[in-house]
């Protein structure tokens, strides 16, 4: 950020304005000012680093992590290859149990990707093994994780510093039907209320600013009171939290700290532009990246498609990142063909708006797909596809693309109509 607001121009700026057809003079002043982020810490230094914010196209992450102790690495690191091999521009280690270090070290060795992390969620499961309780976490040894963490080279974390006392007492007057949904931020909650102590990451937010800034950390504060419900959104307690997250993004880039913020869960489909819009402005422009976000909550076993929907018209409306959302969400574990329909399924959502941004590039492969059906062009169509797996499941079926139609293909129909018909009609 601070060679950004220098104007000294680097080969990352450069190979991320090449990338998105960006002018690299406009993309370092978007740096600059924080409405665009490139996560990139000195010690990871990602083979393919990506650039979130405005102008920039609409980007997927997606999450994995161990469990529970008897998972296996292996397991994850197959998901990981699979999120990957699905087109996903980030992934977020979770883990909350086994060797966590092995894990998180091993995932940044294999991913070429940026790579963030959820540092709370290490600590309080280290205090539960080593001290017997996450009530018994102190301060300190969550910084000690996020130290540990960032030198390890992870390039963005989510943190739940807006959460501080007086959202408890908001939340429980807004009578919410569901009332925290997100883990580090209900572990948060249970500790403040146990020791009858502020957020530590509220109150000790320099400390954090300075860890990332000496490992050139982006941090991506997460907010604690996202709805969990079609019903909560936009509820008096999730929107004081925006404010306080706005507050915080001031101080971030006043340290030269790159900053994101996550954004909500559930949101109905005619209060996602609304929320979009909302968090740009109060939180000056900083990237935006949503979960989902799940526009209804009546589908489970297909939230991928929920969330699809709600991330494209999130995406339209200006944000930047959208986490991905399994089939197995609300129900079950994912497994690597979870991870892998739901990056696809968030891509088909950013793409969707970046056609509706007007991204340079997103229409013409549109047209370029039209073009190759008009031709009953297979190899060009598998070429194009956004995903080239699934169109190739079906030529290689029974009833193969074009074997069905033959002569009754309405595009072969037109085509000769077309042909035939006099300049002066």
């Amino acid at each position: 950020m601070e060679m950004a607001q220098k104007g000294q121009e680097n080969p990352l700026f450069t190979r991320i304005s090449q990338d998105e057809h960006m002018n690299v003079q406009l993309l370092m002043e978007r740096v600059a000012i924080g409405q665009i982020v490139i996560p990139y810490n000195i010690h990871h230094q990602p083979k393919k680093p990506q650039g979130f914010g405005l102008g920039l196209s609409t980007k997927v992450s997606a999450s994995i992590g161990i469990d529970a102790d008897e998972d296996q690495l292996v397991d994850e690191l197959f998901k990981v290859d699979e999120a990957v091999r699905a087109g996903t521009h980030a992934v977020m280690d979770l883990s909350t149990a086994g060797d966590m270090d092995e894990a998180r070290r091993t995932i940044i060795e294999r991913v070429p990707l940026p790579l963030g992390s959820l540092p709370i969620y290490q600590a309080f499961a280290e205090a539960v093994r080593t001290k017997g309780s996450a009530l018994a976490l102190e301060p300190e040894d969550f910084f000690q994780v996020m130290e540990r963490q960032a030198a390890d080279g992870v390039d963005f974390m989510g943190l739940h510093c807006a959460l501080h006392s007086g959202l408890l007492q908001t939340a429980k007057a807004d009578q919410r039907v569901l009332n925290l949904v997100s883990r580090g931020g209900s572990l948060l909650m249970g500790w403040m209320l146990y020791h009858g102590k502020e957020n530590f990451l509220y109150t000790m937010f320099d400390r954090i600013l300075e860890i990332a800034k000496k490992h050139e950390v982006t941090l991506s504060l997460a907010d604690a009171m996202r709805p969990g419900a079609g019903a909560d959104s936009l509820c008096r307690s999730q929107v004081e939290e925006l404010v306080i997250l706005g507050e915080l993004v001031k101080r971030s880039r006043q340290a030269g700290v790159q900053i994101m913020i996550k954004g909500p869960g559930h949101t109905p489909p005619n209060q996602i532009a609304t929320t979009i819009k909302l968090e740009k402005q109060v939180c000056q422009g900083a990237p935006y990246f949503v979960f989902g976000p799940v526009s209804t909550d009546v589908a489970p076993g297909y939230d991928e498609i929920t969330a699809a929907i709600g991330g494209a018209m999130a995406g339209a409306a200006g944000a930047d990142l959208l986490c991905y959302v399994t089939p197995a969400e609300h129900i079950a574990y994912p497994n690597a063909q979870d991870v892998y329909r739901g990056v696809v399924a968030s891509r088909i959502a950013a793409h969707v708006a970046d056609l509706a941004k007007g991204y340079p590039g997103a229409e013409n492969w549109d047209l370029q797909m039209s073009k190759a059906r008009r031709e009953q062009n297979v190899e060009a169509q598998k070429m194009l596809a956004l995903s080239q797996e699934r169109l190739a499941d079906f030529h290689s079926s029974e009833k193969p693309l074009c074997n069905k139609c033959q002569k009754g293909c309405a595009m072969a129909v037109a085509g000769e109509f077309f042909q035939e018909l006099p300049w002066e009609c």
